[in-house]
Formats: C-alpha cells, structure tokens, sequence
C-alpha cells in the first residue's frame, strides 16, 4: 500500500538550483566550454596538499571536536586578527563547518523562530533563500539595482523592515555580480541594523578576491560584532572546494546554539581537512595573492572583452563572476543562456538562477584559463552577432 504523504510541504515547494540544469546540459556536450560552475580551475597549493596527506599517513582519521581542532580554532582566531581586526575567542565563538555553506544553514537555524523575516539581497548566491525556508523564516528579499553597482542602500533596507524582521544576510563580495561594498558603503547602513536589532549573517567567503579596496568585516564595525555572525571558508581562497572545510565566527551566544545544531546533524568537519586547513591559514597567504592576481588579469580580460563587443557590464571588484546586462537583445536570460549552449556550446548562467531580478543579466564565472575565456569570447561575440 502506497505512503500517502510521505514528503514535507516546504521541501517540495524549494525550485532545484537553476545552475545545475545548465551543468547537467554541458555534461552531455563533451566538447562545450562551461562558464558556469563557481569553483576555482587551481589545484589546491601543494603546501596544503601536503599537510593533509602527513595528517593521512599519520592517522589522523578519528572524529574531532564538534567545534573542530583546537589548533584550527587558534589559526582561524589568528588569522582573523591579522586580516580583518576582529578578535575571537578559539574556545566559545568559533566552530569548523563544513563548507561555508553549512554554516550559513545553522546560523539560520541556531535565531530563527517561526514567522521570523530575513532580509536577503538579490541577486543571490542559491542557497540563502532555500536556507530560510528550511529553518522556518519568511524571506524577504531586496532586488539591489545595477544602477547602485548592486549595493545595498540605506533606503532600500529601511523599506524592507517591519516589526518582524530578525536577521540579515549580507553577501558581499557578491556570488553572482561581483559586488562589493566598502567600509563607508557599510557605515551607511549600520546604525539602520543596529537601532532595529537585526542579526547580521555576513558571507564572507570571497573575501579575499578582491580588485580594489582591501575587503572590510562588518563585524569590524563599532557596535555590529556582538550581532554578527561571519561565515568564511577555504573553498574560494585556498582553491580547497573538495576538502569541504569552512568556519563561523560570532558572538558565543549564537555560536553555542549553531555548535549544539552542528553537533547532532554533523558531527565535525573532515579531520584531514582540518589539519590541512591549518596550513592554508598560516603558510598560504602567496598562493592566494597568485591566484587573485590571475583572477584579476581574466576579470579585465573579460570587461575589455565586453566593451569590444557592446555588450554593457558594470565592473565587479570581488569574487570571480562577471554579471553582464542581455536585455537590450530582447531575449530573457534563460532564452540567452540556452541559446548560446546550443548554437555555440558555451554555458553560462541565466541570471534568474539567482532570483527573479537577475532578469536581464547572465552570469559569467572566470574562474578558467584565459584560452577557454578567449574562445568563449570569440563564440560569444558570434551569437551576439546573429541575435
């Protein structure tokens, strides 16, 4: 006899992620150029590498600490320190995650009652509406415009609160538009959070991708560390996406509340990721720099390419994502994006993957080589041509 109701009204109601059907496209075309996955095309540095193989060899495969290894606790306290002027303490406002994606689940999980709204800014990273949803929160969610280099304004945040609004989710730098907001940009809306109590989860996974000015926490900001909640990892910076590695830091009162959701659901991070994340905080601060002036040469590559082919893009300063504007070519961003895949196999990402006011813009990742990104220009600039 068939179960009668065997699923979970909110799980059905979530849409699959809108960039796994291009990624399932480009796997049926061999010979495709994919522009869409947003994870790097380094090997992770060899130094990293080489302390999670002694920690293998060494046996260092038992479970650890639900909040991770203390030395890992006590390299990330150091290194936020010595990277964004935040002290933490290793033993009560840090917990090892795994991925940056697990932290930002629990972070929601650990303030949310039911009923409660979080504002999120779209365009958006996948999981941060999805996230909501599971933890019992009502999203609400603020369409930054490209006319603002997709900053959040104070205005747009004061039209978004009411009586309801519990936290925040700031994405910045940006997955998918590459933007950034800098020290005076964040000056501008933290009185805003403060005066109406709003909890800060701040993603700051691309944190160190970054074009322009160095990235500012807005955990760094007088009065907002007590309220935030920062999520980091290694995937971006350390080129680690395998090793499924990341971090929170925060005030312990949220903290310990996200360690008790970790402790049942997780158990610990992978132990020999956590020794070899050891190593990228403390030895690895020249490979990043390698890998983020790379970025940098495809990032203008890629602009200068734009420019040449009139197709309009505001410049973005962090992460590795162009967010270029296809509405003056009367197509919606999934017609674009498909019709590109099919006539010139190369895949990139409608914006609507990331909420409906992508509508109009593609996302384009330059996390490949130069000549895959020259190549993807070229057919590019073909398609352009014939619409």
């Amino acid at each position: 006899m068939p179960v009668k109701n065997p699923l979970s009204d909110k799980v059905q109601s979530l849409k699959p992620s809108g960039i796994r059907k291009f990624f399932d496209l480009v796997e049926e075309m061999p010979d495709a150029i994919s522009l869409g996955v947003g994870e790097p095309d380094f090997d992770t540095p060899w130094n990293i590498r080489e302390a999670g193989i002694h920690a293998l060899n060494s046996g260092k495969t038992f479970y650890t600490a639900n909040s991770g290894i203390k030395p890992l606790r006590k390299a990330i306290s150091d290194y936020t320190k010595r990277k964004c002027s935040l002290s933490y303490d290793p033993d009560r406002e840090i917990v090892v995650t795994v991925g940056g994606s697990e932290a930002i689940d629990i972070a929601l999980r650990a303030v949310i009652n039911p009923g409660d709204e979080v504002i999120y800014i779209e365009p958006c990273y996948v999981s941060y509406m999805p996230c909501i949803v599971l933890a019992g929160g009502e999203p609400v969610a603020i369409k930054v415009l490209e006319k603002n280099e997709f900053r959040l304004t104070p205005g747009e945040l004061r039209a978004a609160i009411t009586d309801k609004t519990k936290a925040i989710i700031l994405p910045y730098p940006s997955n998918p538009t590459g933007a950034v907001m800098g020290e005076a940009d964040l000056e501008t809306i933290k009185d805003i959070l403060i005066e109406n109590d709003i909890i800060v989860i701040s993603d700051e996974i691309y944190s160190e991708l970054t074009y322009g000015e160095k990235h500012v926490s807005i955990a760094s900001l007088e009065g907002m560390r007590e309220r935030t909640v920062v999520i980091n990892g290694f995937s971006k910076t350390f080129a680690m996406t395998g090793w499924r590695v990341g971090y929170a830091t925060g005030p312990e009162l949220i903290l310990g509340q996200m360690l008790k959701i970790h402790q049942y659901a997780i158990m610990c991070a992978p132990t020999v990721s956590q020794y070899a994340a050891i190593e990228a905080l403390e030895n690895s601060d020249g490979e990043t720099e390698k890998m983020r002036l790379e970025y940098d040469r495809r990032r203008r590559y890629l602009l200068s390419a734009f420019s040449e082919m009139g197709l309009p893009c505001f410049e973005p300063l962090g992460a590795f994502y162009t967010f270029p504007n296809i509405s003056k070519f009367g197509l919606s961003s999934e017609d674009f994006a498909t019709g590109f895949l099919k006539s010139q196999k190369v895949a990139v990402i409608p914006g609507t993957a990331f909420g409906e006011s992508g509508e109009g813009f593609v996302r384009i990742c330059y996390a490949y080589s130069i000549k895959e990104l020259r190549e993807a220009m070229n057919r590019m600039g073909k398609f352009i041509s014939s619409l």
